[in-house]
């Protein structure tokens, strides 16, 4: 009775975070039709995971422009559009997320690629790649999500610890002339700007609550790692 009833307090305030979240950062959402011929196989949680990983996607998108804004020279090794066709042809593109220029590396890999100083090229498109495509995988390989769709708590909630490394490695990696690999947040006498590390905090957020949800949904306990961000390792997907 009582594990039920610390559940019953842990799960409403998870509710509450992301509400939290939702009403301080997201931006304003037309919720599908619920009678639509698409929306009739859906679960409230198939609803849920639709949301989240929609918003997701958005965020990396936002995320993408503001890093080729801030990193301009890491645009040019790709492309001589502007920001806004780079990241559209990224994400629209037919591709299928394989991209020569990064040797069609994917997930985690792609994500080290970003910080490895052998690389030359473009280290913004092997980042927001790595983390898009880990993200996919961690949700099934599935981007919308019907009544008999099965997602693993533990796969997102694994991705979600590998985002807080990827941010870290974003704000502290550095080459060997000490240089960051990537410009990101920028903390100056003038003026403190956050707002890569407020973005990533929403994926974060968003990630984790449908984590939470899941698990108690299948009654699946999640192992929580314990893992050290600083040591930039990141966990299998």
């Amino acid at each position: 009775m009582k594990k039920n009833k610390f559940y019953c307090i842990f799960f409403c305030l998870l509710l509450s975070i992301y509400f939290l979240i939702q009403n301080s950062y997201a931006k304003e959402i037309v919720e599908p039709d619920r009678q639509s011929g698409n929306q009739l196989g859906k679960t409230d949680f198939d609803r849920m995971a639709d949301h989240e990983i929609r918003e997701n996607i958005q965020s990396l998108r936002t995320l993408m422009i503001k890093l080729y804004k801030r990193n301009p020279s890491e645009l040019k090794k790709s492309t001589s559009d502007d920001a806004e066709k780079m990241v559209n042809w990224v994400f629209n593109g037919n591709h299928n997320w394989n991209f020569e220029a990064i040797n069609n590396v994917q997930g985690t890999d792609a994500i080290y690629l970003a910080f490895n100083e052998e690389y030359k090229g473009d280290r913004v498109l092997p980042f927001i790649v790595g983390i898009y495509t880990m993200l996919i995988k961690a949700h099934g390989g599935k981007k919308e999500f019907y009544l008999f769709d099965s997602v693993d708590p533990q796969l997102l909630y694994n991705a979600s610890r590998n985002i807080e490394t990827a941010v870290w490695k974003l704000s502290n990696a550095k080459n060997s002339t000490g240089k960051p690999f990537l410009l990101a947040n920028e903390l100056t006498e003038k003026e403190n700007n956050l707002s890569f590390e407020r973005e990533f905090g929403k994926i974060i957020g968003r990630t984790d609550f449908l984590a939470f949800t899941l698990s108690e949904k299948m009654e699946r306990s999640i192992t929580r790692i314990i893992q050290n961000v600083a040591t930039g390792l990141l966990i299998p997907i």
